[in-house]
């Protein structure tokens, strides 16, 4: 079984690609799983979602279920898979459920205010 442990940040949280701000909360969960680099996980409702368009992509992971992806769309460019969601969560993750997480890259910021 997999050790998954849920938090709220204290702070705020912001996140951009771009050049756009995407969102900005102060709602923001980390989920640590295992010896995995934490995720962010930000509430829907604090997200731009005009930016992201939903993906093919999904994958299940057999401790949170099934997550969908969306891809963000700036004026320039589209960044493939960039954002998941678990939608219907397993039970012992319920908390994710409609928040968003972002893979950081060199495209994607998430960074503390």
């Amino acid at each position: 079984m997999s050790d998954i442990r849920i938090r709220k940040m204290d702070g705020t949280y912001v996140v951009r690609a771009g050049g756009a701000v995407l969102g900005e909360s102060s709602a923001v969960l980390e989920l640590s799983e295992d010896d995995r680099t934490p995720a962010l996980y930000f509430p829907r409702g604090d997200i731009a979602m005009a930016f992201l368009d939903a993906s093919e992509t999904k994958t299940i992971c057999p401790h949170k279920g099934e997550a969908s992806y969306l891809s963000i769309v700036t004026k320039s460019k589209v960044i493939k898979d960039a954002a998941w969601s678990y939608e219907t969560p397993n039970n012992n993750v319920a908390r994710i459920a409609m928040h968003l997480s972002f893979a950081k890259s060199d495209e994607v910021a998430v960074e503390k205010l």
